[in-house]
């Protein structure tokens, strides 16, 4: 039996993208630099003391710095930076601040906040307390009053006496560990002296089942996939679900808007039977996923049987526990049936594990990666390899030999001719599987245009037909040269994730008829999104002679709004200690492909080398060039670029190695501290 700590949150499966993240970087939340700042707030904190002292905190999700518009006829407003905050006195009124959050791309949102500055003391106080419908043991908490500013909530718990605030006439919330019967301290405040206060004992209670549906299971195809239970896929035929044998597990139906989902109660374990005299073979598959949720699991193991093997055989059964619960929530697994020794070609029987207790388990599979269409989701598509192609209205639609390596080595290209028809005339990308997409997500293509402006439309649709289609945004980027090889980019919107989109489509100068002439005729290319490593997933690392590297809280989030991002220190050891990444599915780089990285660093000059490595151990290990970039500034987030050489097409590079001031001695400094995040390839 092997235990591993073998939970992928639900994103992980989505993927990046068309699922590029399975050939090349990983998964990515870049798109967070891109969006305006979401969730803007500014809490007011207020003295006791007649004076009227306001301190403004700005905070929101994406910003990295606020204009403060203080409302009092004080004409120059206040720039702040994430994290910082403000002191202004008032007069006694009503005010309106506003609050204009500044993205790292420049985006603003902006949000009115009224404020209240009273020196009377606060009357008639109403609060609402009350268990949150969606979050177990989540309390939230309403204050209002006349003459109060804000507000103070003491939630009880034992070891925490600091108080959550607000503003009034807003909700503060807090999980507690566990529930039970608390006593809520609610204390409001302006600007006078007196306060207001009301406590009440209040019972916090926790969710014991799920709200929601599972997650939806990604549109595979039938081929790709041998279903146990789901809404999703067809089925095979189960003959029990909880044989009697001896175990104290009781099962019972349970749905969720629709959502058939597998209750097991007092699981200590179960066994899932299917045909003994037709065992299942599942040899050709990869992984077994299903999706679970609980309240009070400690662990769940789910064990493969092949009850026509020998007893004691390691072909005969294995185990696979998941050491690391997640609770209250749904959570999707996805467990590679190499860490298996089962026999795979016949299973009879398989178990879920636990601790006697209540396991809710949904979408129960087994599945490969996609077979069929090379475009089945799955990007860049660069038209070395057939896909299924069509026209409408005028367009046409080709796949050629390049006409222009210079930019673009590839061999073959998408030619693109507008002719005479509809001004909306077009082409379309049809696959297998839909493509992977979601909203805000940032689709790259390579373009040759024969002049400056072209307008390149893209959307993506369903497989509905016209007029019933449903489609995304039609998002629109122009062509900035002529006769030569760009890169176009398209954020896209209007992404319905209930939706299969099979279509890829394609529109030249849409609203203008064309003519068929060379005019009219684009070339495209490498339809990618540019796959990052960007560290808030789990990622495989590891550091050699003095390196060491981390994944940790990013600590200067002006200039980089991720949450988390790699630290990397180089200490007493080798003049080359470093630190490397290492991935499941080799890297996609091939020869003079760019790759940029974020990095944060002590001082300008310091110089990052990036390679990367088979998996060959060492000294036998092939490696591609070593290629240097060297920092320009200090204690701020700058980007640096790496043109990959020594690219050998036919190694597979399952590790980036990093290496900052290769050469020279680090003694694990602040000076030979840097962060990196954002790993992306052009």
């Amino acid at each position: 039996m092997k235990t591993l700590k073998y939970i992928l949150p639900i994103l992980l499966l989505i993927t990046v993208v068309f699922s590029c993240s399975e050939d090349e970087f990983g998964n990515t939340n870049f798109v967070d630099s891109i969006l305006a700042p979401t969730n803007v707030v500014a809490e007011f904190n207020i003295t006791q003391d007649n004076t009227g002292l306001v301190t403004i905190t700005p905070n929101s999700q994406g910003a990295v710095n606020y204009t403060i518009y203080l409302g009092d006829g004080t004409v120059e407003p206040v720039k702040v930076k994430q994290g910082e905050n403000i002191s202004h006195v008032y007069a006694e009124g009503n005010y309106d601040v506003k609050v204009v959050a500044t993205g790292v791309s420049g985006l603003k949102t902006e949000i009115i906040q009224p404020l209240v500055v009273s020196f009377k003391a606060p009357e008639n106080l109403v609060v609402e307390i009350t268990n949150d419908e969606a979050t177990s043991k989540q309390v939230n908490v309403k204050a209002t009053a006349d003459y109060a500013t804000m507000f103070e909530v003491y939630f009880g718990e034992e070891g925490n006496d600091e108080p959550v605030s607000g503003n009034i006439g807003e909700t503060v919330s807090y999980v507690y560990a566990e529930p039970g019967v608390y006593t809520i301290k609610v204390v409001v405040k302006g600007a006078a002296i007196e306060t207001n206060e009301y406590s009440v004992e209040f019972e916090v209670t926790e969710i014991l089942q799920p709200i929601e549906k599972a997650p939806t299971p990604r549109n595979r195809n039938e081929a790709d996939v041998v279903s146990i239970f789901s809404d999703v896929y067809s089925n095979i035929t189960v003959t029990e679900w909880n044989p009697g044998w001896g175990q104290s597990t009781v099962l019972s139906p349970f749905d969720v808007d629709g959502d058939n989902i597998l209750k097991y109660d007092y699981l200590n374990y179960t066994g899932i039977v299917t045909d003994y005299g037709n065992p299942t073979d599942v040899s050709a598959m990869e992984y077994i996923h299903f999706d679970y949720w609980t309240n009070d699991a400690e662990s769940i193991g789910f064990k493969i049987v092949n009850t026509n093997q020998p007893d004691g055989s390691p072909e005969k059964e294995y185990e696979v526990t998941i050491s690391e619960i997640t609770a209250g929530a749904w959570v999707s697994v996805d467990i590679p049936l190499s860490e298996f020794t089962t026999d795979m070609s016949a299973i009879t029987q398989m178990l879920f594990v636990s601790n006697g207790v209540t396991v809710f388990i949904d979408n129960l599979y087994f599945w490969k990666e996609a077979t069929g269409n090379p475009a089945a989701g799955v990007l860049p598509i660069n038209f070395e390899s057939p896909y299924e192609l069509s026209s409408f209205d005028g367009g046409d639609i080709s796949i050629i030999d390049n006409p222009d390596t210079n930019g673009n080595s590839s061999a073959k290209v998408l030619q693109l001719v507008k002719g005479a028809g509809q001004t909306w005339a077009g082409s379309k990308i049809t696959v297998d599987t839909p493509f992977g997409i979601e909203e805000s997500v940032t689709v790259n293509a390579k373009v040759w245009s024969p002049r400056a402006g072209l307008k390149l439309l893209m959307k993506y649709e369903d497989a509905t037909p016209w007029p019933n289609t449903q489609a995304t945004a039609e998002i629109v980027a122009e062509t900035t040269t002529s006769n030569a090889w760009e890169e176009l980019s398209f954020t896209l919107t209007g992404v319905d994730p209930n939706i299969d989109y099979y279509n890829l489509v394609l529109i030249m100068d849409n609203g203008t008829a064309g003519d068929g002439s060379s005019d009219y005729t684009i070339y495209v290319d490498d339809i990618s999104v540019a796959s990052f490593l960007d560290f808030e997933p789990e990622l495989e690392i590891s550091s050699f002679d003095g390196g060491e590297i981390s994944i940790v809280d990013n600590p200067d989030t002006n200039g980089n709004s991720s949450l988390k991002v790699a630290k990397l220190v180089k200490g007493a050891g080798q003049t080359w200690a470093g630190s490397k990444i290492t991935v499941d599915t080799p890297f996609g780089i091939e020869e003079s492909i760019t790759i940029r990285a974020k990095v944060w660093s002590p001082r300008a000059g310091l110089k990052l080398l990036m390679k990367f490595e088979d998996a060959t151990p060492w000294p036998n290990t092939q490696a591609t060039a070593e290629i240097v970039a060297e920092t320009t500034t200090s204690n701020t987030w700058e980007e640096l670029s790496f043109t990959l050489t020594g690219v050998d097409p036919n190694v597979d590079y399952y590790n980036m190695v990093l290496i900052m001031d290769n050469g020279t001695a680090g003694d694990g400094s602040s000076d030979y501290t840097i962060y990196i995040d954002d790993i992306v390839k052009n």
